[in-house]
């Protein structure tokens, strides 16, 4: 028997998989961990078959709708674009979906992606792990540190919340309208974050330093504490001092050796002259000579 939408916490589950990726399986064992059963998978290719079989041991691999079908609960992990496909080929097909928890892991998305479903009779759940997958084994590990974006009709909202603390994370509750300007900001946090330190490491290592991690992990890791401790007051660097010569030698330097990192570099440092500006750090009149100097 399914449990009840009013419950406050799940009963044991069949768990399916549908995507049983780097997040999919993490996901599925962190709930096998709880008590749940996974008892069936999909996965495409080669590198996802393997995963299953190594984390979801007690499940079949099979089709996506024999999935489902087999399950009181379905991890739907698959990239974002795919989501509503999914979901909607799964109900023109005739898949049972009447009373199951259909959870996917979207950050882009909110419960609605799921309404095609949801009028078949599933129960809509978005649980969005806040961290990055690797497929690796440290994956499990730092669920206990992570946070979940969670959304979902409020009827469900204690099962989602305690599904996610039962997988040993933190629930957070964003509303569905704001779904999306949450997702925005974690991933210009996060990927934007990857790709500026891959230019770090880079330029480093074109003037010659042969490991830009050792100058590099200290230095953002001491930025990072900053900026999540101080917001803008933890700001430091050229901009912050009003050094528009040093700003314009950067520029210079970077048109010699990655001119196409340059828009990124003047359109970073103009944001972070106008929020010093408004946060009262830069004074005026060295926001106007920066940026004169940020004119592209």
């Amino acid at each position: 028997m399914r449990p009840q939408e009013n419950s406050e916490r799940p009963a044991r589950l069949r768990v399916g998989v549908v995507g049983a990726g780097r997040v999919g399986s993490a996901l599925g064992a962190a709930l096998a961990r709880a008590g749940h059963e996974v008892v069936a998978a999909s996965a495409v290719s080669e590198r996802s078959r393997r995963l299953a079989e190594a984390r979801l041991p007690t499940a079949r691999l099979t089709d996506p709708s024999d999935v489902v079908d087999s399950a009181d609960l379905v991890l739907l992990t698959v990239p974002d674009d795919a989501l509503e496909p999914l979901v909607r080929g799964l109900v023109e097909t005739g898949a049972d979906v009447t009373g199951t928890f259909l959870v996917h892991t979207s950050g882009a998305h909110g419960h609605q992606v799921l309404a095609p479903a949801t009028a078949a009779g599933a129960l809509p759940l978005a649980l969005h792990p806040v961290m990055t997958f690797t497929g690796r084994d440290e994956d499990l590990d730092r669920l206990a540190s992570a946070s979940f974006g969670v959304t979902a009709p409020d009827t469900l909202r204690p099962i989602a919340e305690a599904l996610v603390v039962e997988m040993g994370a933190e629930p957070v509750w964003i509303a569905e309208e704001h779904r999306t300007l949450y997702h925005t900001a974690l991933a210009g946090g996060a990927n934007h974050l990857v790709t500026l330190v891959a230019e770090s490491a880079a330029l480093l290592g074109a003037a010659g330093v042969d490991n830009p991690g050792r100058l590099l992990g200290p230095l953002l890791g001491a930025a990072l504490d900053n900026a999540l401790r101080l917001g803008m007051d933890g700001l430091s660097g050229p901009v912050l001092r009003g050094d528009t010569a040093t700003v314009a030698a950067h520029i210079a330097e970077l048109r010699r050796h990655s001119p196409e990192s340059v828009p990124a570099y003047i359109a970073l440092a103009r944001l972070t002259a106008d929020r010093a500006l408004a946060a009262g750090l830069l004074k005026p009149h060295d926001a106007e000579r920066l940026l004169d100097v940020l004119q592209d």
